[in-house]
């Protein structure tokens, strides 16, 4: 019996038009990177277990994909180790290599590896895929490509600025407008648990405020006191559920709420530097927001944070986010090299722009010009007029096997091929436009005028 056909859940095979759609995007994120001074690297696809083991906290780690050795990979695991089944001793021996969980660790990785051919400050901007052994919902895949810039071997809050700016730049060519840039600081998250009594939980309460839009007030409140935060330190945290006003507005409430944290108000003063900046740079078609509650739930962070959300009304996740991590390269060794980068999210803003019907109709045809088989004599003069198109970049092609005309014309159809040659006669070429029916009598370079 035949196999029946299928892909692991939260993977998606790609149809022509999706994957013209998803170049579209792509290319407007190169162009901008560049145009920003970003410089393109690419990495492996996996990397040993332990580059990436214990970057992500206790909840990411568990999201990576590992691989098991290649052959025998229970060959160095004893019978006892197997009845005893303690996973994470068990992993380490039948995995040493693991599917990359994002773009950054690894980039901290090649930085280190690399740093002698690097010249600092240093800005790259990586398009690759990813995975993560998440439970698939809309919006959210088990692969999936980050496209990433981020900087090293800079402290400059300028950097930060810029990384708005970037964002805002891609959106509005994208014509997506209605964009929100969260910010916030994980200082600022930092002198909050401080206040509150709570600076030893500072990972159980980040990672738990940062589930407020997808759990709410009363869920996040309940996974602190099952963390072991205290009543106490919640009421004194009450304000950052009800946090509104401008961002001047907000950093003024933030500032009177963190007065004795020194930590926290260093913080704000770097929260204040790139809101003012921004502001006055101004934007295209993005809002900048401070959300007190954002808080990323990755350990490497630790200056700026940011998020993307779509516009309002449009059900998605973030579409975007990023921060400063100021030793992320410690980690291999390299002491004392801030980063900050940022994510675009391509496959959630492929659907945001899909459901807003942003894409231009143009992106989605590939061939402009369909020859019809005609039979053997005509089928060189067509490869010939087709060969001088190609080489003024033109998309051409003949149907290739003798069919009837009609089969042939609802090819180009179903194609969404707007011209077809239906005849050739020495220099003499009847062109038809399918679109609205019209015919012409013009020769190749005739055709070279309407299309280009």
């Amino acid at each position: 019996m035949a196999q029946k056909p299928s892909i692991p859940k939260g993977t998606r095979d790609f149809s022509p038009v999706e994957v013209s759609k998803r170049n579209y995007i792509i290319s407007i994120m190169r162009r901008h990177f560049e145009q920003f001074g970003y410089q393109p690297i690419e990495t492996p696809s996996f990397e040993n277990s332990e580059t990436l083991m214990g970057k992500y906290g206790e909840e990411g780690d568990r999201l990576i994909f590992k691989i098991l050795n290649s052959g025998d990979y229970l060959d160095k695991v004893s019978p006892e180790e197997l009845q005893q089944i303690n996973y994470k001793k068990l992993t380490a021996k039948i995995s040493e290599k693991a599917l990359r969980y994002d773009l950054t660790v690894p980039f901290a990785r090649y930085v280190v590896q690399h740093q002698n051919e690097i010249e600092f400050p240093f800005k790259r901007y990586q398009i690759q895929p990813v995975w993560r052994a998440d439970r698939p919902q809309k919006g959210r895949f088990r692969e999936f490509y980050q496209c990433d810039a981020d900087v090293v071997g800079s402290t400059s809050l300028w950097q930060e600025v810029e990384l708005v700016q970037l964002y805002d730049s891609v959106f509005a060519e994208l014509g997506l407008e209605g964009v929100t840039i969260k910010i916030n600081n994980r200082k600022v998250l930092s002198g909050i648990a401080e206040v509150i009594g709570a600076s030893d939980k500072l990972i159980d309460f980040t990672v738990a405020l940062d589930k407020l839009d997808k759990i709410g007030e009363d869920g996040v409140k309940k996974e602190m006191l099952e963390k072991g935060i205290a009543e106490e330190a919640l009421a004194k945290v009450q304000p950052l559920f009800s946090f509104t006003g401008t961002v001047q507005e907000k950093l003024e409430k933030l500032s009177q709420l963190l007065t004795t944290s020194e930590e926290g108000q260093k913080g704000i003063e770097e929260l204040r530097f790139i809101c003012d900046n921004v502001m006055k740079l101004g934007l295209q078609k993005a809002q900048l927001d401070l959300d007190v509650t954002l808080a990323r739930g990755l350990n490497y962070y630790t200056g700026a944070i940011f998020e993307v959300a779509a516009p309002a009304g449009i059900a998605m996740g973030s579409i975007g986010g990023g921060g400063r991590y100021d030793d992320l390269t410690g980690i291999f060794g390299l002491k004392n090299m801030s980063g900050v980068g940022i994510s675009f999210g391509l496959d959630r803003i492929y659907l945001v722009l899909d459901e807003l019907n942003l894409f231009p109709e143009t992106i989605t045809t590939a061939t402009q010009v369909l020859f019809l088989y005609l039979g053997e004599p005509q089928a060189f003069d067509a490869m010939k007029a087709i060969t001088f198109l190609r080489s003024k970049q033109v998309k051409a092609e003949m149907y290739p096997d003798a069919a009837k005309i009609d089969k042939q014309f609802k090819h180009a159809e179903r194609r969404n091929i707007p011209f077809v040659v239906k005849e050739i006669t020495g220099s003499s070429i009847t062109l038809k436009c399918l679109r609205t029916g019209e015919q012409s009598q013009i020769d190749v370079s005739g055709i070279l005028e309407k299309l280009t």
